[in-house]
């Protein structure tokens, strides 16, 4: 499954890294939390997070192949010189977390319908009302700020408020979120059920009947046992790769 094909890929780095990431733009895709041919995911491979892979300029998720995947450097000032140079809003928001913040290993930043309509809500905080939406409690930050098409400005920005390594999720008001991650198993889980919490969250509004909000205390205890739940989101990756494999999918190529 994680085995590159020796025509294409055989002195590509970072292989396992590469296949891995590449699933979860196919699953992104499958589940319609992509955005045509916008959007970007992207991964750490160097110890001062600085080098990282991200998917080409324009290509849609549901193409996307691990021998597709950039490899870039975000102390490099020449990078959108260069001939196949990334997203240039995508290099302004994925590199300046890269360089500025080392402990958020991979990043996926996306428009899913649900989340999207909490970043638009003038109070865009998620509040515990049932499981999921416990799984982030405390550990979002809300951006106020929207300036615009994250270019370099922007990007450092919202880096800017991205230091603490316990907030994992960035809503972005007025434009999206940003999920933060060990790994794209991580990464991917905890951006599927941000978009799952969400929804429930929006839809519970649209009943217009009082929330029946979780204390403090229980959703602290609930959002800690879901961090320390043995390899959850490990094996929610490992899944959806042996469906990708079972089907024929080209993605680990």
């Amino acid at each position: 499954m994680l085995k590159p094909e020796p025509s294409t890929s055989a002195n590509i780095g970072n292989w396992k890294e590469r296949v891995e990431l590449a699933a979860t733009f196919r699953w992104t895709a499958r589940l319609n939390m992509h955005e045509a041919v916008a959007n970007h995911f992207s991964l750490s491979v160097s110890d001062d997070g600085t080098r990282f892979l991200m998917n080409p300029n324009q290509m849609h998720f549901s193409r996307i192949k691990a021998s597709d995947l950039l490899l870039l450097d975000a102390n490099d000032p020449d990078t959108l010189d260069r001939p196949g140079a990334p997203d240039p809003s995508a290099w302004g928001l994925h590199g300046s977390v890269h360089r500025r913040c080392p402990h958020h290993r991979c990043l996926m930043h996306v428009h899913s319908v649900h989340a999207t309509v909490l970043a638009s809500l003038a109070d865009s905080a998620l509040p515990p009302i049932e499981q999921n939406t416990a799984m982030f409690f405390n550990r979002h930050v809300i951006d106020e700020g929207y300036g615009g098409i994250a270019f370099t400005e922007e990007g450092e920005r919202c880096a800017a408020q991205l230091m603490d390594p316990s907030k994992k999720v960035m809503i972005m008001g007025n434009h999206g979120i940003l999920v933060m991650g060990d790994n794209p198993a991580d990464c991917f889980n905890r951006m599927f059920y941000f978009e799952r919490a969400s929804e429930t969250y929006i839809r519970a509004l649209q009943t217009g009947k009082p929330l029946r909000v979780l204390p403090d205390l229980i959703a602290e205890k609930t959002a800690s046992e879901i961090e320390a739940y043995p390899e959850q989101a490990e094996r929610h990756l490992a899944e959806i790769m042996l469906i990708l494999d079972s089907e024929g999918s080209d993605y680990a190529k």
